[in-house]
């Protein structure tokens, strides 16, 4: 029984963050992150306050730093953020995934050359992935790595890569290149104004203070030092960073559900027509309290995530798809009720509901889409033939 209340119920420990963290969050809020935005700035005064209390690095390891904990912490800080209606995405790459795969997989060197930074929050690392031409098959990464004398030659690009504006590093994945062609995936770090490295923005409909960046590698110079696991890790090393990605992705999407079904439950509880409240109508209150129902499930599900991912348990990834699909599905229903309760003032930049749809919207196709999570699970979970 003992070792299922991490799952269910929040630590001493965890309810101090949570409340810190929103303590924090609320000092800042809508109107702060709405300024930053049209400024085109980051939130850099929140996240430094964030660090400073050490909120940022929760997870990683105390002998670098950090706080000693795990993702259940880490989500809970991302979860509040969101729900006091800020956006930090970096928190989701800096500390998440490559703070993640750096302390499972870096060298020693590594560590204290970047992890402790990341535990501090005063380094921030990006997260390249992602490319035109291969979407969510990782298989299919053409971006590459060549061995040259003293080094590799990394050559390739990217695209929807968050933070790069606020980055000191990226954690570029690439395949290395041998006489057979393109092999296993392997990352490198790079520094964000290394030469041969052009980065163009892309324009978004979410609107928040992270920015989304494509990214062009010609012939960056990479010295040994600088790969993480050595050449032969592959793709099990980047899972144990995608896995806390997931679980983050859904942290920040209960969160967006929570901000969007206290605003809606206000309004409906103070906006008054044919002389009663709005909330008295169980055409308003019910797709509500069904929006509440599936975000608490989604919540639960984060959890159970976060606490098998920190337990090294069988199941982990499992859960981590499932809980990043619930989240997803959730927060989108929370938000598109909330416009519904707001009827036309739904629309209005004013109430700011239009910006937590774009940001929910986002997270049922990033970082993995709804589909292939429906595929890892009829395959994984059900048994079922693979489809693709």
């Amino acid at each position: 029984m003992s070792s299922l209340v991490p799952a269910l119920l929040p630590s001493d420990e965890e309810q101090h963050i949570r409340d810190a963290v929103a303590a924090i969050c609320a000092r800042y809020g809508r109107d702060y992150m709405r300024a930053k935005v049209e400024a085109g700035e980051p939130a850099d005064e929140l996240w430094d306050e964030l660090a400073a209390q050490g909120f940022l690095g929760v997870n990683i390891p105390t002998e670098y730093g950090g706080g000693g904990l795990g993702m259940l912490e880490l989500a809970a800080v991302g979860e509040e953020i969101a729900a006091a209606g800020c956006s930090l995405l970096l928190i989701v790459v800096s500390p998440a995934i490559v703070g993640t795969i750096l302390a499972k997989h870096g060298s020693e060197e590594q560590k204290q050359r970047w992890l402790t930074g990341i535990g501090a929050g005063t380094t921030k690392i990006a997260f390249a992935i992602t490319e035109p031409d291969a979407g969510t098959n990782s298989h299919n990464l053409s971006t590459s790595l060549t061995p040259v004398d003293g080094g590799y030659r990394l050559n390739g690009q990217k695209v929807f890569i968050s933070g790069i504006e606020s980055a000191d590093h990226i954690l570029v994945v690439a395949r290395m290149r041998g006489e057979s062609g393109l092999g296993l995936p392997a990352p490198v770090v790079i520094d964000t104004n290394a030469p041969g490295l052009r980065r163009t923005p892309l324009p978004m409909a979410v609107r928040g203070t992270d920015k989304q960046w494509q990214l062009f590698f010609d012939d960056v110079e990479v010295t040994p030092d600088r790969l993480v696991g050595g050449e032969e890790r592959g793709l099990r090393l980047l899972f144990d960073g995608l896995n806390p990605e997931r679980i983050m992705g859904a942290a920040i999407s209960n969160g967006i559900g929570i901000r969007a079904l206290a605003q809606a439950s206000e309004y409906a509880r103070s906006r008054t027509v044919w002389q009663a409240p709005i909330a008295t109508h169980q055409g308003i209150a019910h797709p509500l309290a069904e929006a509440k129902i599936e975000l608490e499930l989604a919540r639960l599900m984060t959890r159970k995530a976060a606490a098998l991912y920190d337990a090294g348990a069988k199941g982990a990834g499992e859960a981590a798809n499932m809980a990043k699909y619930a989240a997803a599905e959730a927060a989108i229903h929370c938000v598109d009720r909330a416009i519904q309760t707001h009827g036309g003032n739904g629309f209005s930049l004013d109430y700011g509901l239009t910006d937590l749809y774009w940001g929910a919207r986002v997270a049922r196709t990033a970082p993995v889409s709804r589909e292939m999570v429906l595929n890892y699970v009829a395959e994984h979970s059900l048994g079922l033939p693979k489809s693709y």
